[in-house]
């Protein structure tokens, strides 16, 4: 008997070693991505799911003749054991997949995966270590699961690709066109030719949305973009005639748009690589699979494609509704903040009901689009799982007496919003109230934090942890990331945190959401949206302008778990400064929307906090902190 939470996976590891077998292959390596390397993936695409059993986002998958494992990272290990089946066996760390296979196989035995859903980057981790160890690392473009699981795999999606309205618009895809053959121009290296594979950037560049994959509106396709065509590799039959007219189809000129099938990309990447050209690529969305068609000596990689980086710098139009959406979006929230005041007491409400509701909630917002990724719903001890979305078999019931995190999002035609806020509608443990007042200090450091044009992501994290450093407390994810227009919750280069080596520049978007989790009890994060601004600053040493950030998101934080007294005066004023602007902005649209009961509760959650309990600690420290982490990393501009 199998709990109905687990997936017998028997007869499918029987078909794939079968196959394995017929193809000379002692071990199959399958991970969680697609061929563009996209964060959230299509039904369709979910070979490794499907395979174990196993749901989580991340993770890889092998299949030796006689074993079967999974490699994930920690916060997924619960959810693997309770979904995996015993034909699996669950890898914490205890060996790398690479050493794992070396165990598992004799010099000489071949290893096999499709090279169309590992990054250049990740091919080469496994090639180069089992080449070492007399094992060959061979592509297998022909997807086993695939073959597989033909009979029951979802179907391609079929329905029309739509325009993004023109009312949301600062840039025609003709002008943005231009800018990327601009920077193809201005670089040193002179490439002919922009790959484009993130599903985003396409997507970005053309101004056109899909459905293919839960969450993002994004749809299946490539960009080819020289100086003299534009090539787009998709399934022409989705593509509407009046978006065929938009993108000049009709035409061969350096201005019209090529529509390709969207399986050619490789014939026509190794035709074009034929002549003198130099193709740009960027290393995150392109597979190895297409990057193995190009001669080594006719690329130019680099981390992000130009498209991506242009993408981040949002324009007037995009930055005007990204503050929009977020305005609607702080309604949803602020109507959901006021309903669980008032069902949590009952004892009705569970993690599942509460974020089906606040789902319905945003589904009521002018210019919805449904959620932007699933949502975190989280009580007690299951928020200490910073990634944990509610399920059957997990759904706890809401309660005054446990912490609850709530982390979620919306898409809508202007843009796309995340928010996270942590509650308590009982009495909260000294400990609690301390560590959320650290957060929300940490939260506020960041926020007014103040740097030159150009500073590295990583470097500003510090201004979010040094208040939990204080007391021994951290968190063991990122303090921020970039988030797109009717697009992906998650947009790089933005970010704040290890890793995050691109530059901050006026008119970019990130999350600010340090937590702190303390296993099997509870979770803490606050989240917000903000804007990099410039900053106003008495000097401007060596002409660089200085920036700071505006906070987009507009929802207050739960009073209940503040203690000021631990918190300085500048972190006191901007908590001050920025609930008057919440409720200057927020109260107009309430009343607009004929809230009332949600009017007042802003008026109450937005009170400005007192300085009479006082305790200043020195910033003088944090300073110090500052310059010491910009001295280890080298990263002083």
């Amino acid at each position: 008997y199998l709990p109905p939470t687990i997936t017998d996976t028997s007869l499918r590891l029987s078909e794939l070693r079968a196959l394995m077998v017929s193809q000379n292959i002692s071990v199959y390596v399958i991970p969680a991505t697609d061929p563009h390397l996209t964060e959230y993936i299509a039904p369709r695409d979910a070979r490794r799911a499907w395979i174990t059993g196993f749901t989580g986002s991340a993770g890889t998958a092998v299949v030796s003749s006689t074993k079967s494992a999974l490699w994930t990272d920690s916060r997924y290990w619960v959810q693997a054991e309770r979904q995996m089946d015993c034909n699996w066996e669950l890898n914490r760390g205890e060996t790398t997949i690479v050493n794992w296979i070396m165990t598992e196989t004799k010099e000489g035995e071949t290893i096999g995966a499709d090279p169309f859903v590992f990054s250049i980057v990740e091919w080469e981790n496994y090639e180069k270590p089992l080449l070492q160890g007399k094992r060959q690392f061979v592509a297998k473009e022909n997807n086993l699961v695939d073959i597989i699981w033909a009979a029951e795999r979802p179907p391609a999606p079929t329905d029309d690709i739509f325009k993004i309205p023109d009312e949301f618009l600062g840039r025609t895809w003709q002008m943005k066109v231009k800018e990327i053959r601009t920077k193809m121009e201005e670089n040193i290296y002179q490439p002919t030719a922009v790959l484009i594979s993130g599903l985003d950037e396409t997507a970005w560049l053309f101004n056109l949305r899909g459905n293919d994959i839960p969450y993002n509106p994004f749809f299946q396709s490539y960009t080819l973009l020289t100086a003299d065509f534009i090539r787009l590799f998709v399934n022409e039959s989705r593509l509407p005639a009046d978006i065929k007219a938009n993108l000049n189809t009709g035409c061969n000129t350096s201005e019209c748009v090529q529509l390709k099938a969207y399986k050619d990309i490789r014939k026509n990447l190794q035709e074009y690589a034929k002549g003198n050209v130099k193709i740009w690529i960027g290393q995150e969305y392109t597979t190895h699979g297409v990057y193995g068609v190009i001669p080594e000596s006719k690329l130019l990689i680099e981390r992000y494609s130009p498209v991506q980086v242009t993408k981040s710098i949002k324009d007037s139009t995009e930055q005007k509704g990204l503050k929009a959406a977020h305005v609607r979006d702080a309604v949803a929230v602020i109507r959901y903040l006021v309903w669980l005041e008032k069902e949590v007491p009952t004892g009705r409400e569970t993690e599942l009901s509460g974020a089906h509701y606040l789902n319905n909630l945003r589904s009521e917002q002018m210019f919805s689009k449904g959620p932007s990724f699933e949502t975190i719903s989280a009580s007690g001890l299951n928020a200490a799982l910073a990634h944990y979305s509610p399920n059957n078999e997990t759904n706890r019931k809401l309660s005054p007496e446990e912490m609850y995190l709530v982390d979620s999002g919306g898409q809508y035609l202007d843009g796309t919003t995340d928010i996270t806020r942590t509650l308590h509608w009982g009495t909260p443990t000294t400990f609690q109230k301390e560590a959320y007042t650290r957060v929300l200090m940490g939260h506020i450091d960041l926020a007014r934090s103040i740097f030159p044009a150009g500073t590295i992501g990583d470097v500003l994290d510090v201004w979010a942890r040094h208040a939990l450093w204080e007391a021994g407390l951290n968190y063991n994810h990122g303090t921020g990331h970039g988030i797109g227009n009717f697009l992906g919750i998650h947009e790089w280069p933005v970010g704040i945190g290890s890793g995050h080596t691109s530059r901050l520049h006026v008119g970019m978007f990130t999350s600010i959401e340090p937590g702190y989790y303390e296993d099997n009890e509870f979770g803490i994060r606050i989240e917000d949206i903000a804007m990099v601004v410039k900053a106003e600053t008495k000097h401007t040493f060596g002409g660089v302008p200085y920036l700071t950030f505006e906070h987009v998101s507009l929802v207050p934080y739960d009073r209940k778990l503040i203690d000021v007294s631990i918190m300085n005066k500048q972190q006191i004023d901007w908590l001050n400064n920025y609930y008057e602007k919440v409720r200057k902005t927020m109260s107009p649209e309430l009343q607009a929307q004929r809230l009332t009961e949600e009017y007042n509760w802003l008026q109450k959650h937005t009170e400005p906090f007192s300085h009479s309990v006082l305790v200043t600690y020195s910033l003088i420290n944090l300073t110090g902190v500052l310059l010491g982490n910009l001295l280890l990393q080298g990263r002083l501009l």
